[in-house]
C-alpha cells in the first residue's frame, strides 16, 4: 500500500517535470528563433507553439530538443545564451552559415555530442564554452577567422572525444599536456594558428591518427620525437613551425601515408625509418636544414617534395665524401645544430667556415669555439686523421672527451675550456696543448694530476698524471709558479717577435698601418687583413693564427668574428677608391669592388657617419658583432669593417654577375643578359627564403635587411642575396626592433611606413612585393618619365591587374609567355605581388606564404619522377573576384588516393593566410 502511494505521489510530479521541462524548451527554442535574422523557413519568432517540427529540429518522446542541424542555410544573426538550457542536445549543427558575436557556453551539457560551427563569422568564445561536456566527440569551430585571440579550450572531461577541429580560430598560447586523458581522440586539426611552445608530451602514445597543427604564424618549438611514440598515425601536418632537431624515428607508424614536414628548422639526414615506411604516398621535406645525402624514395611513394633549403651533400642519393659523413657525424654529438646546418654546402668539407683543410684538402682545423653548442664530443673526430687544431672551447658540452683524440698524430691544439666535460683526464702526448680549464668534474676519478686541479689548470702539455704536487712549502710553490711564468714570457715574446716577422716578410705593405688614432681595432695582420685575433691564449694570437706554414691553404682569409680592416688595405684593394672600380650608389653610400692579396674579391660600402664620439662607435662596433655571426646561404655575408673617421666602411662578400635592377633595367645600356622567367622567379623565391630567414631571427631579437633590388646581388649560380643589414634599438618594448632602409625610393615604402614611420615585417612584405612587380614588368618602382597615372608601379600595376584583358600588356617584353604554364605562373606571380602591396598590413601576408607560393613553381622545373600535379595551372578566363573565391571554396580540400586522402602540398593555389582582403580595387593602391 506504502509503494503504490509513493507512485500516486511521483506519477503527477514526473508528469509536471516533464511538462515544465518541454516549457523550458519551448522558451529557450524561441530566443533561437528571435535571435536568427530571418529565421529559418518554417520557424517562428513569435511562438514556440510545434518547435518539434521546426525545420532542422530534432525532439525525444518529451518533446525535448536532441539536434539542431542548420548546416549551410545561410544563417545570419547570433546563438543566444539559452542554447545551454537545452539539456538532452546531442547534436548542434550550424557549420557553412554567417553567424556572428559569441559562441555560448555549451558547458555541463552531459548528452552533447556534436558540436559543428564552422565557417562562420563568431568574434568570440565564450569561458569554459566546452566544458565537462563528458559525451562530446566532435568539435569542429573551423574557419571563424574573425574570432579575438583565445587559448585552447578546457576539454579534459571529454574523454570520448574522437575528432577536435579548430583551425584558422586565432588560437594563440600552449597546448595543454591533457592528452592522456582523451583515450579516443583520433583526429586534431589546429593549423592557421598562433599556437607556439613544445608538442605536449602526452601526445605520445596517444591514439591519434591525424595531425594537423600546420602554419602557425610563429610556429611550434622543440623537436618532434613524441610522433615516434603515436603509432597509429596515418597523417602528419607539421609543416611551416620552428621544430628543429631530427626526423624522428617513424618505423612503429606503419599505418603513416602523408608526412608534411617542409618549412621548418628540422637538421641532420633523413632516416631510413621515413624513407622505407610501408604505406608512405606523399611526403614534403623541403625548406629544412636538412644534411646527408640526398634520400631515395621508393617507386611507391607518389608524391616527393624535397628540395629547397635543405643542405643535401649531393642530389643522386649516393653516399657523401667521407670527410663530409665524418662531419655530419660530430654534428650529431652536438643534436644537428641549426648554425651548422646553415653552414652546410655541398660535399666538400673544406667549403664549411668552421674548417680549415690544407692543400690536399684534408681537415685540419675545427674551429667551433663559442658556438653554444649542447651535447657530447663525438669519437668520430679521431676519424679526422690529419687533424692539427680543435677548438670547442666556451660551449656547453657534456660527457667524456673521447679516448681516440689522443691517438691523432698530427694534433697540436685542443681547447675544451668552459664547458661541462666528465670523465677521465686523457693522455695526450706532450707536443700537444691541452687546454681544459672550466670543467670542474673533468678528470675527479683520477684525482688532480700534472696539470693541476681540473678547471684550475687552464693549459698544458704533454700527458696528464705524471707529476705530483709535492705540498713541500710555499717555497717549492712560489719556484715552481716563477718557473711557469717565466717560461710564459719568453715564449710569448719569441711568438710574438717571429709573428711580426713573418707577416711582415709574407704581406709586406699589406701588413702596415698608420698611426691614424682614427682606424679601429689595430691588431695582428690575418692574411692583410687588419684585426682581433679570435682566438688567442693571454692576448696573444691564437693557434691557428700564430702557425708559421709553407702551405697557404692552412688558414681562411675571413674566419668570421669582428675582423677590423685598414684603412690602407681598402684603399690598396679598390685602388683608392677609384671611380672605375663602383658597383652601386644608394642612399646610405657608395659601394666599390676590389680583390685582395689572395684573390678574395669584395664589395666595399663607403658611408659618411654623422654621429660621431664614443655612443656612435660603441652602436657600430655592436652591429657588427651581430652581424658577422648571421650566415645563410642567401644572404651576402658581412666579412669586416673599418672605421676612418667619419667614414664607416663595410666589406661583404662579392657577387660577380651585378645586381637585379641591372639585369631587369639597365641590361641593354650595361650589357647584361636579361633575366629569363625561371631565373626572375628563382630569385624571388630566395629573396623570400632570405628575409623569412631574417624574421624568424628577428622574432626572437635583433635584425632585418631591406629589399631594394639594387641590393640584391646575384652570384655565379644566380642566387639572390639581400644586402645591407638595419639595427635600432632602444625600442618601446626594450628589445630590438626592425629598420626599413627603403628612404630615397618612395616606391617602396609602405603606407603605414610612409605615413607613420611604423615598422614591422610587414613592411618588408610590401617592399617585396614591389620588388615581384619589377620581376614581372621590368619597370621601376618609380619612374617619373611616365605619365603620373602609370609613373606608380604599384598603383598601376594594381589597377591592370583587376582586369585580365590588360594583364598582358603589363608583362616585361623579354620574358617569354607563350604557353600556357608560364602564363599561369606569372599570373600567380602577380597575385602574390598584389597581396603583398595590400594596403593594410593584415591583409598582406608572412614571407612563408611567399616561399609557399614560389617554392613549387622553382621545383616545376627540376627534373623529377613525381606525378604532375592534376591541378597546376590557373584559368585565365576567371576574374580576379572569382578567382579568390575558388581560392577560399579549395582551401583545405583534399583529393583521394584509393582508401587514402592527403593533401594538395603542390596545388597552384597555395593556402590563403587568414586576413587577405577579398578582392582588390583601384582604391587600394596609393
Amino acid at each position: 500500500m506504502e509503494s503504490a502511494n509513493r507512485r500516486n505521489f511521483l506519477l503527477p510530479f514526473l508528469l509536471l517535470s516533464a511538462v515544465l521541462a518541454a516549457a523550458d524548451d519551448g522558451a529557450s527554442m524561441l530566443k533561437l528563433a528571435s535571435s536568427f535574422s530571418p529565421p529559418p523557413t518554417g520557424w517562428s519568432s513569435t511562438t514556440s507553439d510545434n518547435y518539434c517540427s521546426w525545420s532542422g529540429i530534432n525532439c525525444d518522446k518529451s518533446n525535448r530538443v536532441t539536434a539542431i542541424n542548420l548546416a549551410s542555410k545561410s544563417l545570419t544573426g547570433s546563438l543566444p545564451p539559452d542554447i545551454a538550457t537545452l539539456s538532452e542536445l546531442v547534436t548542434v549543427s550550424l557549420q557553412r552559415n554567417s553567424l556572428s558575436g559569441s559562441v555560448p557556453s555549451f558547458a555541463n551539457l552531459t548528452k552533447l555530442q556534436t558540436i559543428s560551427l564552422d565557417d562562420n563569422a563568431f568574434t568570440s568564445v565564450s569561458p569554459d564554452a566546452f566544458f565537462g561536456l563528458t559525451s562530446l566527440q566532435t568539435l569542429s569551430l573551423s574557419e571563424n577567422t574573425k574570432l579575438s585571440p583565445w587559448t585552447f579550450p578546457d576539454l579534459s572531461q571529454s574523454t570520448s572525444l574522437v575528432q577536435v577541429q579548430l583551425d584558422n580560430t586565432s588560437l594563440y598560447g600552449t597546448l595543454p599536456d591533457v592528452f592522456q586523458s582523451l583515450s579516443s581522440l583520433e583526429s586534431i586539426r589546429l593549423s592557421y594558428n598562433n599556437l607556439s611552445g613544445t608538442l605536449p608530451a602526452s601526445l605520445g602514445g596517444s591514439t591519434v591518427k591525424n595531425l594537423w597543427i600546420n602554419n602557425q604564424i610563429v610556429g611550434f618549438t622543440g623537436t618532434l620525437d613524441v610522433l615516434s611514440r603515436i603509432p597509429q598515425l596515418s597523417q602528419v601536418w607539421v609543416h611551416k613551425n620552428m621544430f628543429t632537431g631530427q626526423i624522428p624515428d617513424l618505423s612503429k607508424c606503419v599505418g603513416l601515408f602523408d608526412v608534411q614536414l617542409r618549412e621548418n628548422q628540422l637538421t641532420g639526414p633523413v632516416p631510413g625509418s621515413l624513407i622505407n615506411l610501408p604505406s608512405l604516398k606523399n611526403v614534403s621535406l623541403s625548406n629544412n636544414k636538412l644534411q646527408g645525402p640526398f634520400p631515395k624514395f621508393p617507386p611507391s611513394v607518389e608524391r616527393i617534395v624535397v628540395n629547397g633549403t635543405n643542405n643535401f651533400c649531393n642530389t643522386n642519393g649516393n653516399p657523401c665524401d667521407p670527410q663530409v659523413t665524418i662531419l655530419l657525424e660530430i654534428a650529431g654529438g652536438f643534436g644537428y645544430p641549426v648554425f651548422l646546418s646553415d653552414d652546410w654546402s655541398g660535399n666538400d668539407a673544406c667549403q664549411f667556415s668552421f674548417v680549415t683543410c690544407d692543400s690536399q684538402k684534408n681537415v685540419i682545423t675545427v674551429n667551433l669555439a663559442k658556438k653554444g653548442l649542447t651535447g657530447t664530443i663525438s669519437p668520430a673526430f679521431a676519424n679526422l686523421t690529419k687533424l692539427k687544431n680543435l677548438n670547442l672551447n666556451d660551449n656547453n658540452l657534456t660527457g667524456p672527451i673521447p679516448n681516440g683524440l689522443t691517438k691523432l698524430s698530427s694534433l697540436q691544439l685542443i681547447d675544451v675550456s668552459n664547458n661541462n666535460l666528465t670523465g677521465d683526464m686523457p693522455g695526450f702526448s706532450s707536443s700537444v696543448k691541452f687546454s681544459y680549464t672550466g670543467n670542474s668534474l673533468l678528470g675527479n676519478s683520477n684525482g688532480s694530476g700534472g696539470g693541476g686541479p681540473p678547471g684550475s689548470g687552464g693549459s698544458r702539455g704533454g700527458s696528464y698524471g705524471n707529476s705530483k704536487n709535492s705540498g713541500d712549502g710555499k717555497n717549492s710553490i712560489a719556484l715552481i709558479v716563477g718557473i711557469v711564468i717565466g717560461v710564459l714570457v719568453f715564449v710569448a715574446v719569441v711568438c710574438f717577435v717571429s709573428y711580426k716577422y713573418v707577416m711582415n716578410k709574407k704581406y709586406g705593405k699589406f701588413g702596415q698601418m698608420n698611426g691614424n688614432a682614427s682606424d679601429a681595432e689595430k691588431g695582428p695582420v690575418k692574411n692583410g687583413v687588419m684585426g682581433k685575433a679570435t682566438n688567442g691564449y693571454g692576448g696573444l694570437p691564437g693557434e691557428m693564427q700564430s702557425q708559421s706554414s709553407s702551405d697557404y691553404s692552412d688558414r681562411h682569409f675571413f674566419e668570421g668574428g669582428n675582423v677590423a680592416i685598414s684603412i690602407q688595405v681598402l684603399r690598396e684593394v679598390t685602388d683608392n677608391f677609384n671611380e672605375a672600380n663602383v658597383l652601386g650608389r644608394g642612399g646610405f653610400g657608395i659601394v666599390y669592388k676590389g680583390e685582395m692579396p689572395d684573390g678574395t674579391r669584395i664589395a666595399v660600402k663607403r658611408m659618411e657617419c654623422e654621429e660621431k664620439g664614443t655612443k656612435g662607435m660603441k652602436e657600430f662596433q655592436a652591429e657588427i658583432a651581430v652581424l658577422t655571426k648571421v650566415r645563410h646561404r642567401h644572404l651576402v655575408a658581412l666579412l669586416g669593417y673599418c672605421i676612418n673617421g667619419n667614414e664607416r666602411l663595410l666589406v661583404y662578400e662579392y657577387m660577380p654577375q651585378g645586381t637585379l635592377s641591372q639585369h631587369l633595367f639597365e641590361w641593354r645600356e650595361k650589357d647584361y643578359a636579361p633575366l629569363t622567367w625561371k631565373q626572375r622567379v628563382t630569385i624571388a623565391l630566395d629573396v623570400a627564403r632570405g628575409v623569412e630567414y631574417l624574421h624568424s631571427l628577428a622574432q626572437q631579437s635583433f635584425i632585418h635587411r631591406d629589399l631594394k633590388p639594387s641590393n640584391i646581388l646575384l652570384g655565379d649560380d644566380m642566387r639572390a642575396k639581400v644586402a645591407d643589414f638595419g639595427l635600432v634599438k632602444n625600442a618601446p618594448d626594450g628589445k630590438y626592433s626592425l629598420e626599413t632602409r627603403l628612404a630615397g625610393t618612395f616606391g617602396y615604402l609602405a603606407p603605414e611606413y610612409a605615413a607613420t614611420g611604423r615598422v614591422t615585417t610587414k613592411v618588408d612584405v610590401y617592399a617585396f612585393g614591389v620588388v615581384l612587380m619589377e620581376i614581372v614588368t621590368g619597370r621601376q618602382a618609380l619612374d617619373v618619365t611616365l605619365p603620373d597615372e602609370k609613373s606608380h608601379l604599384v598603383s598601376w600595376f594594381r589597377r591592370v591587374l583587376i582586369n585580365k584583358e590588360n594583364f598582358l600588356k603589363m608583362v616585361d617584353e623579354t620574358i617569354s609567355c607563350d604557353d600556357e604554364e608560364t602564363m599561369a605562373m606569372i599570373f600567380k606571380v602577380a597575385e602574390l605581388a598584389g597581396h603583398c602591396t595590400a594596403r593594410e598590413p593584415y591583409q598582406r601576408p608572412d614571407m612563408g606564404h611567399a616561399v609557399n607560393v614560389l617554392g613549387p613553381l622553382v621545383e616545376q622545373w627540376k627534373p623529377t619522377t613525381q606525378v604532375e600535379d592534376g591541378n597546376s595551372g590557373i584559368d585565365l578566363n576567371m576574374s580576379l573576384p572569382q578567382f579568390l573565391q575558388k581560392w577560399q571554396a579549395d582551401e583545405g580540400t583534399s583529393t583521394m588516393f584509393g582508401d587514402f586522402s592527403y593533401s594538395e602540398i603542390q596545388s597552384s593555389i597555395p593556402a590563403k593566410p587568414s586576413g587577405f582582403s577579398a578582392t582588390f580595387s583601384s582604391s587600394d593602391g596609393r
